[in-house]
């Protein structure tokens, strides 16, 4: 792969022709940067699917307490790798698209910081409220028992799983998608391994149900974090974390929390659309609930593939935003955006025109397969704008401006939660609720494109000599 090899010292040294990422052609430069993202996030997202399948052998309350659980899991990972991490990753590549790696470094050690600081700030939120939180959610009697006993332990590891996904994007940050790509893959990997061997008690070790899937996830996580800080500290990557020698300054930690703190917003609107939408469709029956339930695992799977796409753009925005090339750095954005939309575009036509290939992986109930079909055929043909909308969001990250996708989710939020109250009130069938999904994306996508398209990213500048 060919990276960012930047002058080793801390003075700004604006070089544009000795960096690709500002020279060379951006397609190849960001499909070669996504494939490797693409994998790590999708081998994540099969781990999750791993321990689901686990916890299914522990019976029907430990699956319900997993479902009540998972939203807040999947929160931290959203808030840490996507939200706050495309913080990190847009604060180092701007450092380093203007020449300044010694800038990059001490933005490294904060953003570690940031990291600890909100691991154990999330940590003792869910060790606390955690079990409030679910009971809010509905969770009662041994389902929200079992859900209490994943969470206990899980949450003690979120410092681990804030520190691995901060120091990912500060290498990504530098241009470098491998090393935290085959880190996560590793960490996936152990996560099922070492969660199935302790909740199933798999050769000599005991069974310890819930409480050992998730300690699978806390090790993997550990493990995890300290290559990670170890490599960064070796001197082997392009940069390098010099925690002892490195003073806080508040500026330092502003450039990344201005960006990362705002786009933090985003997740929390992800998550609260989805529990309006499981809301409503639960009021219908367990046939739309199960066919909402099979498209949504669909999504879970696609996400990663705009995430892989939207997060490889970071970096080539980043520093054309720091080399003052705003109109490449645009150019990246659109491109990144073009790509994540054919894709999406292209999986959501299939399940659309033929849902089955994707349902009949998880049920052969006709009822069930007939309310995924409705879901996909109102849903499907919107992917490509959701993924639209999510790669324009990282790109607006890197550029360090976090203000317009968390308004494009705002407006998503408000059509979900209006149109879901209207529907509510009319008590609507199944397919209009699933017909607002399909609105919600394409609300998303279009209004991330427009507020892009208005927003100023800098003024271009005359590299320096």
């Amino acid at each position: 792969m060919s990276e960012f090899n930047p002058p080793q010292n801390g003075n700004p040294t604006n070089s544009p022709a000795a960096n690709p990422l500002l020279t060379g052609p951006i397609l190849p430069i960001l499909l070669r940067f996504s494939l490797p993202n693409m994998v790590a996030m999708l081998a994540t997202a099969l781990a999750a699917i791993a321990e689901t399948s686990y916890v299914g052998q522990f019976g029907a309350p430990a699956l319900a307490g997993m479902a009540l659980v998972f939203p807040f899991v999947m929160l931290q990972n959203m808030m840490s790798a996507g939200a706050m991490g495309g913080g990190v990753s847009s604060a180092v590549s701007r450092a380093l698209g203007a020449g300044d790696v010694g800038r990059a470094n001490v933005l490294a050690v904060h953003a570690l910081w940031i990291g600890i600081t909100l691991g154990l700030f999330y940590m003792v939120l869910m060790e606390l409220l955690g079990p409030t939180f679910m009971a809010i959610l509905g969770g009662k009697g041994e389902a929200l028992a079992q859900a209490v006993a994943y969470g206990e332990v899980a949450f003690v590891g979120s410092v681990f799983v804030w520190i691995v996904n901060t120091l990912s994007s500060v290498i990504r940050g530098s241009g470098n998608m491998k090393v935290p790509s085959v880190t996560l893959f590793a960490v996936a990997l152990a996560q099922v391994l070492m969660g199935g061997a302790l909740g199933l008690g798999w050769g000599p070790l005991p069974q310890w149900g819930m409480r050992g899937v998730a300690a699978g996830g806390v090790l993997a996580n550990l493990c995890g974090a300290l290559f990670l800080w170890s490599y960064l500290s070796s001197g082997r990557a392009k940069i390098q974390l010099q925690v002892r020698r490195t003073t806080l300054d508040r500026k330092h930690l502003i450039d990344i929390l201005r960006v990362g703190a705002v786009a933090c917003i985003s997740p929390l609107q992800t998550v609260l659309t989805i529990l309006i939408l499981t809301r409503l469709v639960a009021t219908l029956g367990t046939q739309a609930l199960a066919g909402y339930g099979i498209g949504t695992r669909l999504e879970f799977l696609l996400v990663p593939i705009a995430f892989a796409v939207g997060v490889a753009s970071v970096p080539l925005v980043g520093m054309a935003i720091g080399a003052g090339q705003i109109a490449r750095a645009r150019k990246a954005a659109w491109t990144a955006a073009a790509v994540a939309t054919a894709v999406l575009e292209s999986l959501g036509l299939i399940v659309t025109l033929a849902p089955d290939v994707w349902s009949s992986l998880y049920t052969q109930d006709p009822s069930v397969l007939a309310s995924a079909a409705s879901y996909l055929m109102w849903a499907g043909p919107f992917y490509g704008l959701f993924g639209l909308g999510l790669s324009l969001y990282f790109s607006s990250l890197g550029a360090g401006k976090a203000i317009g996708p968390v308004i494009a989710g705002t407006l998503r939020l408000l059509v979900v939660a209006l149109g879901g109250a209207l529907l509510s009130y009319w008590q609507s069938p199944a397919w209009m609720i699933f017909a607002l999904v399909g609105a919600g994306m394409a609300v998303y996508g279009l209004s991330t494109v427009w507020i892009i398209k208005i927003t100023p990213w800098g003024e271009a500048t005359r590299p320096r000599e």
